[in-house]
């Protein structure tokens, strides 16, 4: 088809978009927040262990192929997968107020790392720290830090 995108979707985006804000500014529609994101696994045990003893996140309950935990004000699902998964292109970025000593704590506990920290990008009044990991799936995270410079 000519003129037509290479991919179907992003025409249909790059159409639906405004108009899509344009209905949503009618009816009301105010998105307040992520309340739960889902990662799917292939061992519910061993990503409980990394979750909850790793990672230190709060457990909070299971439910039949599903576990639950609290990271800050979102809820995190991990999921059984029902079929064999390999992940894809989504990364969880998790906020730290110390970057340099979580990498530290979790290399100590067999944490290997893609990335160690880094500086990324020199912000106004901050600068913005990176470094990343998988989980036992394959699931890369990021830990990010804004640390205030100094005057």
């Amino acid at each position: 088809m000519d003129g037509a995108p290479a991919n179907p979707a992003i025409g249909v985006c790059a159409i639906m978009v405004p108009q899509m804000e344009a209905e949503m500014a009618g009816i009301g529609v105010h998105l307040e927040g992520i309340s739960q994101i889902a990662l799917t696994v292939s061992d519910l045990a061993r990503a409980k262990a990394f979750y909850g003893e790793t990672l230190g996140m709060p457990f909070l309950f299971d439910a039949g192929t599903m576990a639950f935990f609290q990271c800050g004000g979102v809820r995190l699902m991990l999921g059984l997968a029902e079929q064999p998964v390999t992940p894809a292109g989504t990364i969880l970025y998790y906020k730290v107020a110390d970057l340099e000593g979580t990498h530290a704590a979790l290399v100590a506990q067999g944490v290997e790392f893609m990335q160690p920290p880094h500086l990324v990008a020199k912000m106004p009044d901050h600068d913005l720290w990176m470094a990343f990991l998988k989980d036992p799936d394959g699931n890369v995270l990021g830990l990010m830090s804004e640390v205030v410079r100094s005057s």
